[in-house]
This record gives C-alpha cells, sequence and structure tokens, in this order.
C-alpha cells in the first residue's frame, strides 16, 4: 500500500495531467478554428544503462550501437506496431567519419496496419524457430520472384572478402516504365567481389563493372551462419510495397530476413515511419509525425517504456546526478503536407515565434543541456552569425508580406541568418535548415526545428515542454500577442540571464502569457525541470536567513583543434569553466556575510540581483587560458557582521558533490583573522559574475 507521500504524489501527478490535457484540447480547438493542422515530431536520444566507448561519447558509431538499435526495433514492433517492416538505411557520410551514418526504419502503413504481412514479425519464438534457407532454396527464391514480378531474374554469386564463409547472390531489378525489368550483368570472375568495406552487401556492390546506360539497381541476397539478409533496390513506394509483398508471400516459411535498402519518398502520407539513427555519442529516435500533442505525449511514453525494457534510458550518471543524454530532445513542428502547410502563407506568425523566443533566454537555456551559447549545438539567432540589426531587417521585410505560399522568401531570407557563427545552418536554437533549403537534399521538408531542448529522466516533463511549444506557436497565432521588435540583450544576456533564478523568473512571465492567453499550463513539471537542471549545492537557513548555491550555467568557449573522434560533427569547448549562483534572503545581509578564498562577496539582501561565481573546475587539455590555475577546491566561510572566526566553513571540489561541509571548530582553528579582500563587480553596470580568473 502507498504511504500519504506517494499517494500525494500520485494525485498531484494525476492533476498535473489533467491540466496539461486541458489546455492541449484548447490548443488543438484554436488551431481547427483557422484551419490549421499543425504536426509535431520529435528526435529524442537514448543511452545504455551503463555506457562506454567512444560510440556513446562522441563517435556516432560502435561495436554496440546496432544492437541495441536492433533489440529496440522488436521491441516497438511487439509493443507497438506488431508485423511493421525493419529496414537498414545508409545514411548521409560526414567528414572524419569512414562509414555513412545508419538507421533502422520501422515501416507500418497510416492506418497502423502492416505493409506485408511478416509472420511473427516481432522476434517471438515462433519465429526464431524457424529454419533459415541454404543457398539452394535462396536460388529457387529468385525465381519465384521473377515469376512474381513478371520477369526473368539472373542472379551472379560474388565473394566476400571480409568473410570467406558468408554467400552473395546479386540480382539485376529495376523499375522502368511501370514494369519490372533485368539484365544480365557479365562480371568476370575476378570482379565478382564484393568491396572492403562494413555493412550490407548491397552498399559494397562492384558497381563500376555494372553495364553502362542501365539503371543501377541491384537485389541482393546474403547468407551467413544464423542469419540471412536482403538489400532492395531503390525504387518508389508502390514498386517497392509490391516488391515487399512478393518477397513476404515467398519467404513465409523461412525466419524473416534482416531488410536494407534505401528507403522510398513518401509524398503522400501512406505510411508512419519511426528512425532508430546512429548520431555521435547516442542513438537517435525519430519519432513519427504526430497530428496532435496528445500523439506525441503518447510516443514518449511508449518509447520510455521499451527503450527500459532494453537497457536503454534517456540520461546518464554524472557522480550522483542524472543529466541529459548530450545528444539532444529537438522538437518539429510542420505541416500534413508542402501544399496545406500552415507556416508557408503566415510569415508574419514565424516572425512573431522568433521574436517571442529572443526575448525569453528561459526557452533557449532552461531546457537545454550543459552547453549552452555559441558554441553550442544550438544557439540563439543573436548568438550566431548574423548581426541584431540584420535580424531586425529580416523580420521587417517578412511581416509586411501579404497572405500567400512564401516558403522560398522565408527559407532564403532567414537560413542564411539562422546559423552559428562558423556559418552551420543546422546550429541554430530554431533551425531552418529542413524548412527550405533547396541547396540539400533533405532541405525542403517544411520543417521548424527547435533545438535548445535536451532529453529529460521523465516523459511527463518532456510532454509538458512540448506542450509549452505549441501552446506558445498557437497563443502567437492573435498578433497582438506577438513582439514588434526584438530585444537588446548585449552582456546581460550571457551573465544574467543564464543564471538559475533569472530564468526561472522568465519562465513565469512565458506562464503568466498563456494564462492571460486562456492556454494555462501548471507549474509542478517546469519546477521539477528546474530543480534537476540546477541542483543544490549549498542550502542553509537559520533564525530567518537564508543562503541557497546553485549550479548556474556557463557558455564554453570554442576551441580550434578538432576532435579525431566524431570528426567535424564534433568540437573541443573549454568545459573547464563553471558557474554558480549565491542567492540570499531573509536577513542574511544584515548578520552575515559570506568569503569565497578569503575574498568576500558582494552581496545585497535588498536588491533583486543575484551573485554569479566563474571558476575552472578542471585542468584540461586543450583550454582556453592554460596558464590560470585551476581553483578548486573552494573554501567558502560564512561568518558573522564583525566577526574573524566563521560560523560555518564548506569546501567544493566539484559540483558533482556539491559543498561539504567542513567541522567548524576544526575549521576555525586554522583560520587566522584577516581583513578581507573584496570581490569586485565587474566593470560593466548590471552584471552580476564575479570570475575567479581575474
Amino acid at each position: 500500500m502507498a504511504g500519504p507521500r506517494e499517494e500525494g504524489a500520485r494525485i498531484d501527478a494525476g492533476a498535473m495531467v489533467s491540466e496539461l490535457e486541458a489546455t492541449a484540447r484548447a490548443v488543438e480547438a484554436r488551431l481547427a478554428q483557422q484551419g490549421i493542422v499543425l504536426t509535431m515530431g520529435g528526435e529524442p536520444t537514448l543511452l545504455p544503462d551503463c555506457p562506454t566507448g567512444a560510440e556513446w561519447t562522441v563517435a556516432a558509431d560502435g561495436p554496440t550501437k546496432l544492437g541495441y538499435a536492433r533489440a529496440l526495433a522488436r521491441e516497438l514492433q511487439r509493443q507497438v506496431w506488431p508485423g511493421s517492416t525493419v529496414l537498414y538505411c545508409p545514411g548521409k557520410r560526414y567528414d572524419g567519419e569512414v562509414n555513412p551514418r545508419w538507421s533502422l526504419r520501422l515501416i507500418t502503413g497510416s492506418d497502423g496496419h502492416p505493409l506485408v504481412p511478416w509472420l511473427d514479425a516481432d522476434g517471438s519464438p515462433e519465429q526464431a524457430s524457424r529454419p533459415l534457407p541454404d543457398a539452394l532454396a535462396l536460388e529457387g527464391l529468385i525465381d519465384t520472384l521473377g515469376l512474381c514480378l513478371g520477369c526473368s531474374l539472373e542472379s551472379v554469386p560474388l565473394r566476400d572478402p571480409l568473410d570467406p564463409q558468408r554467400q552473395v547472390w546479386a540480382v539485376p531489378l529495376a523499375w522502368e516504365a511501370e514494369r519490372w525489368t533485368s539484365l544480365v550483368w557479365p562480371l568476370t570472375p575476378d570482379q565478382r567481389q564484393l568491396n572492403g568495406a562494413s555493412g550490407p552487401a548491397g552498399l559494397r556492390l562492384p558497381l563500376q563493372h555494372f553495364p553502362e546506360g542501365a539503371l543501377r539497381q541491384v537485389l541482393t541476397l546474403e547468407l551467413e551462419a544464423g542469419s540471412w539478409g536482403l538489400f532492395l533496390p531503390p525504387v518508389p513506394r508502390q514498386p517497392f510495397e509490391q516488391l515487399l509483398g512478393a518477397l513476404a508471400a515467398s519467404c513465409s516459411h523461412w525466419r524473416q530476413p534482416e531488410l536494407s535498402g534505401v528507403l522510398p519518398l513518401d509524398c503522400g502520407g501512406h505510411w508512419q515511419v519511426l528512425g532508430l539513427t546512429a548520431d555521435p555519442g547516442v542513438l537517435e529516435i525519430n519519432l513519427p509525425v504526430c497530428l496532435s500533442w496528445q500523439h506525441y505525449a503518447d510516443w514518449l511514453r511508449l518509447l520510455e517504456q521499451a527503450a527500459a525494457a532494453v537497457g536503454l534510458r534517456s540520461v546518464k550518471q554524472r557522480g550522483e546526478r542524472s543529466v541529459g543524454s548530450g545528444g539532444g530532445n529537438h522538437l518539429l513542428l510542420g505541416g500534413p503536407s508542402l501544399e496545406q502547410h500552415p507556416l508557408f502563407s503566415r510569415p508574419a506568425w514565424l516572425v512573431g515565434i522568433l521574436r517571442y523566443w529572443q526575448h525569453h533566454p528561459c526557452l533557449a537555456y532552461l531546457f537545454s543541456g550543459d552547453s549552452v551559447g555559441p558554441a553550442s549545438q544550438a544557439p540563439r539567432a543573436d548568438e550566431g552569425s548574423a548581426s541584431l540589426f540584420d535580424l531586425e531587417l529580416a523580420h521587417a521585410l517578412l511581416d509586411q508580406l501579404p497572405a500567400a505560399d512564401h516558403r522560398v522568401a522565408i527559407g532564403e531570407t532567414l537560413r542564411h541568418l539562422h546559423a552559428d557563427r562558423s556559418g552551420n545552418t543546422h546550429r541554430s536554437e530554431i533551425s531552418l535548415d529542413k524548412f527550405w533549403n533547396p541547396a540539400w537534399s533533405a532541405g525542403c521538408q517544411g520543417l521548424l526545428e527547435f533545438r535548445a531542448i535536451e532529453t529529460m529522466p521523465d516523459h511527463r516533463w518532456s510532454a509538458a515542454v512540448a506542450l509549452l511549444v505549441r501552446a506558445l506557436v498557437v497563443m502567437l497565432l492573435d498578433p497582438q500577442r506577438r513582439p514588434t521588435a526584438l530585444h537588446p540583450w548585449g552582456a546581460k544576456l550571457h551573465d544574467r540571464a543564464l543564471l538559475p533564478s533569472q530564468l526561472w523568473a522568465d519562465l513565469e512571465r512565458v506562464l503568466d502569457d498563456l494564462a492571460d492567453a486562456d492556454l494555462p499550463l501548471p507549474q509542478q513539471p517546469f519546477r521539477s525541470i528546474w530543480s534537476w537542471r540546477f541542483p543544490l549545492l549549498l542550502q542553509w537557513r537559520q533564525q530567518g536567513a537564508s543562503l541557497e548555491i546553485r549550479e548556474a550555467l556557463e557558455p564554453w568557449p570554442l576551441l580550434f583543434d578538432v576532435p579525431v573522434e566524431g570528426g567535424s560533427t564534433s568540437r573541443f569547448v573549454d568545459s573547464s569553466l563553471r558557474r554558480f549562483e549565491v542567492v540570499v534572503a531573509g536577513d542574511f545581509c544584515s548578520s552575515f556575510k559570506l568569503c569565497l578564498n578569503g575574498r568576500s562577496l558582494p552581496l545585497d539582501g535588498r536588491s533583486a540581483q543575484p551573485v554569479a561565481v566563474r571558476y575552472r573546475q578542471d585542468a584540461l587539455y586543450p583550454c582556453l587560458h592554460p596558464l590560470l590555475p585551476v581553483h578548486v577546491p573552494l573554501r567558502l566561510d560564512l561568518l558573522r557582521l564583525g566577526a574573524s572566526t566563521p560560523v560555518a566553513s564548506w569546501l567544493l571540489h566539484g559540483a558533482a558533490h556539491g559543498f561539504q561541509s567542513l567541522d567548524p571548530l576544526a575549521a576555525g582553528a586554522g583560520h587566522k583573522p584577516r581583513a578581507l579582500e573584496p570581490m569586485l563587480r565587474p566593470a560593466a553596470s548590471g552584471l552580476c559574475t564575479m570570475d575567479l580568473r581575474v
């Protein structure tokens, strides 16, 4: 039986969910009133319970990641999409990486029914007990497929230099002029060999010897100990489904093959697709397109359950606390089709969204990871390559456009401005990299990507953040609620606006805006996120005086060495820098003072301005200013006014463990009275961070 505290927590959680669902219904009702369908997508990221190796830090791939992906795919088939098709797809190759990144795609019909009748496709014991085909059976399968598809197929046996025991057959099979065709592939005996790269045989074919002028579409079969596989030729959606159907009917009495190939483009929304993708340091999940917040929240819940069943989770441990995966949890907004896209014809709405996000730093920093600022994966537009003047000018020009399809104007105006300082258009708090970018094959999808969102330990937290974004976007349909200009943050953005107390105050203003627009959201999940993101390093109370110190964010400067692992997709930053915020309340300043390493902190209990301290935690290589020392352990002394012996003392060795209490008597015995050196505020007016490097 649950205790009173557990029961209360359950009641609170239930009330929170009810409030979220009520506002979600109001959001969908407003969209429906204006005839808008606003789709949602997401990219949560996962890690093993005990991650080891470069593949779970900076590298995109490694020895275990594909195995975890296949296990998660089977679990999702079992729990969510029984009978769905799993396809191993080659992806983009990045500079510094040997092979293209892979993605497992789970595919089912738009109505949730399987595309083809794979038997026991969820990895059940019955499926595992089915026999594997032998070489003679696979040669017979090629003949059977030819009959099903209406063309005679000719196969070519190939050798695998990486595994002489593996048997491979290449079958030219093309979709041309609305029918299946084949041809004879005349390879000499010494040409009948796969190349030495890793991956499925279909990616390693000797295509340099393919008949000139013919479509390079080849069905590849491979057989090895314990498994067999098929690489499907790149064809459009309808013949792809036909080929899948012929395969499912022809090999239903065998164990299901591992399928690989190029996923056809589905422009008409005939499929639902979920991807499991190799990404630096994490396994990235590309959720199916969701038509509502509730649909999106359901997927987050199902994914958390399936991941836990195969030893994956959304956070990692750092000492005694959990932190995000480091791979992001990006949120995407779009339309049901390019013809019905709600943002293409409403550029002023999009401008209102961009301006509102720029006004509220909490939307960039509160839900992101530890790495924030210009060198992060999601810098704000005013932290990137564009000047405030250029952003203002672009917004003013788009704001005055009449209602019409302006996808080209929006894309060409904004995609050059929403980029980091190196010019990377993917690294932006709100990225338009996939909105309308003809320079990239996947760039014209009409997607607005909110990248400053990190994975969290509870799917309900992630769902609450997604609803916050969706509700704000809907609120900003009202022109009266849109900012008319950008805010000139200046130096205060990376000083005051990054501190926990200020981020919470900013979020309260955002929640007040939503409440004023009759789209209220409960504070509870966001307060929980805030406490998790900014853990307490020290809390002290006595007779109406209180002291609270929390870990704060610090923008890490970019270094210009490129890591060996990860290539150009990972970058070195000086992560040795840390910051914490000191907040005092009550009668603290009338009775006490704080000294850090013998320097007096300039506290003012009457002022709302906090005090923060920047320090160097580690001696890293490379780092910025390598001649400066490490500052830890930091000694913090609490003294009564006019006294020289501390009331209490603490040491900070690292943020993971917080300030550790020293015995007051032992601390006082070794403390020599001396004149305290003041820790002066920075010269710039209004700034509040004390830098121990100075």
